[in-house]
């Protein structure tokens, strides 16, 4: 809980009115909004205004003063002007000029603040040059990139191949770990798990939207959408971005992390350490533990405010761990004939 009250501009979801509230903790916030807008606390939740992020009690600290919450209650869903607008807008291949222009007009002749609000948002989403791709189109998005980068599927294949060698690296220091005996082994494996990275450029397609349907995590536009929390069937607060819109959504989508649903450093290497030192003639399935440390079969796309910190509590596939032994047949012994 806070020391000092944090003050909020909150409205409810069908209600023009806003009323600024002020609390020391997210519940504190909600049951007065319930108040103010006489709706009942129990089902209720707060929501950020812009994208639709659902408040929690560890969230609350970070939110800044004077932001604009939407209160929900049961049944209702608010994903945000920004989300829904740019979604909308982004099955157009050109800004169309046209609605640039009559929003720019109704912009200056508007009065009411919600509306404002609506049509800058509006405005700011036709904007973005979501369909261009490389640096010549879209020179703004490619500030402060290496100049080596010309073009945004590019660069964002890069970025995604930079977490897997990541953990790649993590795993290449482990053999100092299993003694000289199983260090052979390891190195091994690992060696296996260098040459398949390699072959498929180290996964790259995830978050590249030229990619091929099966190989991308988003939509041929560029959309992601938040794959956790692992504990749910899917996010609550459905975050949705589109890192190739603009600047801003490229260097906030790097805030995203690919997670391991069975995690990486507690529970996968050390089990692959272990299966090395145990395996006792047995072949540990070095592809098995690959899906897991480097592709989607275990690492799912997470909005960082969805990202559990606390232990997921999965564990590897016990079954999976070593390759089946294949038992080799008995000869029958051959009769003679009589």
């Amino acid at each position: 809980m806070l020391q000092k009250p944090k003050s909020v501009k909150l409205r409810a979801l069908r209600s023009p009115r806003k009323f600024g509230v002020a609390g020391r903790s997210c519940q504190e916030v909600l049951r007065k909004g319930c108040l103010r807008f006489q709706l009942p606390e129990r089902g209720s939740r707060l929501c950020l205004y812009e994208d639709g992020t659902e408040l929690t009690e560890d969230y609350f600290p970070s939110v800044p003063d004077n932001a604009e919450l939407v209160l929900l209650t049961s049944g209702q869903a608010w994903q945000g002007y920004v989300s829904d607008i740019g979604r909308f807008l982004s099955a157009f291949h050109e800004p169309q000029v046209g609605l640039i222009q009559a929003a720019q007009q109704l912009l200056c002749d508007e009065q009411a603040p919600q509306r404002q609000r609506l049509l800058a948002d509006l405005l700011h989403n036709v904007s973005q040059n979501i369909a261009a791709e490389t640096r010549a189109e879209d020179p703004p998005w490619f500030e402060g990139l290496e100049s080596r980068f010309q073009s945004k599927s590019g660069y964002l294949r890069y970025s995604c191949e930079s977490r897997i060698r990541s953990y790649l690296r993590e795993v290449s220091s482990y053999p100092s770990t299993v003694g000289a005996e199983a260090q052979e082994e390891f190195l091994r494996v690992l060696g296996s798990m260098c040459q398949k990275l390699r072959s498929v450029q180290y996964n790259g397609s995830y978050f590249d939207r030229g990619a091929k349907g099966g190989s991308r995590l988003c939509t041929p536009e560029g959309w992601f959408s938040c794959q956790g929390p692992f504990d749910m069937d899917s996010c609550l607060s459905r975050h949705s971005i589109n890192p190739y819109s603009n600047r801003e959504s490229r260097i906030l989508f790097s805030t995203w992390n690919l997670d391991h649903i069975i995690e990486k450093k507690r529970t996968i290497i050390p089990t692959l350490v272990e299966a090395i030192k145990e395996q006792d003639g047995r072949e540990v399935d070095w592809e098995y533990f690959y899906g897991l440390l480097f592709t989607s079969e275990n690492l799912k796309l997470v909005h960082i405010v969805c990202h559990k910190k606390t232990t997921h509590k999965l564990n590897c596939d016990p079954s999976r761990i070593y390759k089946p032994q294949t038992r080799l047949k008995r000869k029958r012994p051959v009769r003679k004939r009589q």
